[in-house]
């Protein structure tokens, strides 16, 4: 969360894959191109809803928490956007006041995941889904927000325990997406443009955590 102001992310009608039907259609000249596609949005028409399992967790582990449905857009990613980037936040609170904020939705703001001090891993939003956690729409809708439970200016809050684990999600995020392992793809919420947020901070150890990022990256899950 970095400072404690909630990040805004209309909603975008049609996504930019939608837009594209047509031309692609036109392009391939297919009738099974343009059924795929059409099969791909036929969850976007007003009162249909994608299948969704309740409780389905992505990454195996994770406990499964709802987060407020106003702090979060409902997408087909990474179909209508691709993800290519982990996104790192510093809770600036407890593992509990991170979950309540998430649940509210006055909040209008949350990660896909928290990482708690102990290495627990709770996940509030399907990564298949838009978080709002960014403060920037481009960055939400490419991206996975990990929150950590602490204070940045408290580096004991940091445990090793929270590296390892969210390093493990870290590593297995990149591995489902095919996003490389490197500080221009896994990056922290204050080198997002455009936010006032500092987080994850100064103490945040990136040499470590990259290190172990890329270690669990290539230890069979």
């Amino acid at each position: 969360m970095g400072q404690q102001k909630a990040s805004k992310d209309g909603d975008r009608k049609v996504g930019r894959r939608a837009l594209l039907i047509g031309g692609t259609v036109a392009a391939a000249g297919s009738a099974v191109l343009a059924r795929d596609e059409l099969a791909r949005l036929w969850w976007r028409t007003p009162g249909v809803e994608k299948p969704r399992t309740e409780g389905a967790v992505d990454y195996t582990g994770a406990r499964w928490v709802a987060a407020s449905d106003a702090n979060w857009r409902r997408a087909d990613r990474p179909d209508d956007f691709g993800i290519d980037m982990v996104i790192v936040h510093v809770t600036q609170g407890s593992y509990d006041s991170a979950v309540k904020a998430f649940r509210d939705p006055g909040h209008k703001a949350a990660t896909h995941y928290i990482v708690r001090q102990d290495g627990h891993v709770t996940q509030m939003i399907r990564e298949l889904d838009v978080a709002y956690h960014a403060g920037n729409r481009d960055y939400n809708e490419r991206s996975v927000g990990i929150e950590h439970e602490g204070f940045v200016d408290r580096p004991q809050d940091l445990t090793d325990e929270m590296y390892e684990a969210s390093a493990r999600l870290t590593a297995r995020i990149c591995a489902r997406y095919d996003i490389p392992v490197d500080r221009e793809h896994i990056i922290g919420h204050v080198e997002v443009p455009g936010t006032d947020h500092t987080d994850p901070g100064r103490h945040w150890d990136w040499d470590k955590y990259m290190r172990l990022v890329r270690r669990a990256r290539t230890t069979p899950a």
